[in-house]
């Protein structure tokens, strides 16, 4: 059995990303990395009209003509996508040379790295994979997780996320602090300055600096 995948989330704001291929496929996988601020250059003889639309506007980098091997040069990671399994697999042998994360779109033994089915509420995000074994039970998944997620739970961990980080300006690293993260954590927070979270946070005894964070 193959070891456990490690399951992140990785920023790509401003990194360097290589899509080889153009059409459907590819065009997800670049809306992807566009979304997550990835710098994304597109290696494909032809694109279909949404990726020709988004390099005329300039939001990716398209050079139409097949694919090189100097094409990884300063690339952070690849995603190999077009129709041709034969030249999927040369992205992908060329990108484990070099130390690049590869994924060959519908090829698990080819892949680095999966993409998972994700449902997005504002920061939160709850992803889904099967190690490619089947994106459709993925899928799936997904679907009976956002229906059973409320539309709101984005608003919800803002405000959370803003209690916290009082609570973490307010109250040295205690047991007190830990309950007090916990406890919002679990709790349907409200948003108003009189919460009791908040009022806890703002009205502590204790106002030394924060050195560390236990949630």
């Amino acid at each position: 059995m193959a070891p456990p995948l490690l399951p992140i989330f990785v920023k790509l704001a401003g990194r360097q990303c290589l899509v080889v291929g153009a059409g459907s496929v590819g065009a997800a996988k670049i809306a992807a990395l566009l979304e997550a601020g990835a710098r994304v250059t597109v290696v494909a003889p032809e694109a279909n009209l949404e990726v020709r639309e988004l390099a005329a506007a300039g939001k990716l980098r398209w050079r139409p003509r097949p694919f090189r091997p100097l094409d990884l040069d300063g690339q952070f990671l690849v995603i190999a996508a077009t129709p041709a399994r034969e030249v999927n697999h040369a992205v992908f042998a060329e990108a484990q040379t070099r130390g690049i994360l590869c994924n060959a779109v519908d090829d698990p033994p080819n892949c680095d790295f999966y993409f998972s089915a994700v449902v997005r509420r504002g920061d939160l995000q709850v992803a889904v994979s099967t190690a490619g074994e089947s994106p459709a039970v993925a899928q799936m998944l997904r679907n009976e997780i956002e229906a059973a997620l409320d539309e709101s739970a984005g608003d919800w961990l803002r405000a959370v996320g803003d209690a916290r980080r009082e609570i973490l300006a307010t109250h040295p690293p205690s047991d007190e602090r830990k309950r007090l993260l916990h406890q919002l954590a679990n709790t349907e927070l409200c948003t108003d300055e009189h919460c009791s979270e908040r009022h806890d946070a703002a009205h502590s005894k204790s106002h030394l600096h924060v050195s560390g964070r236990e949630a």
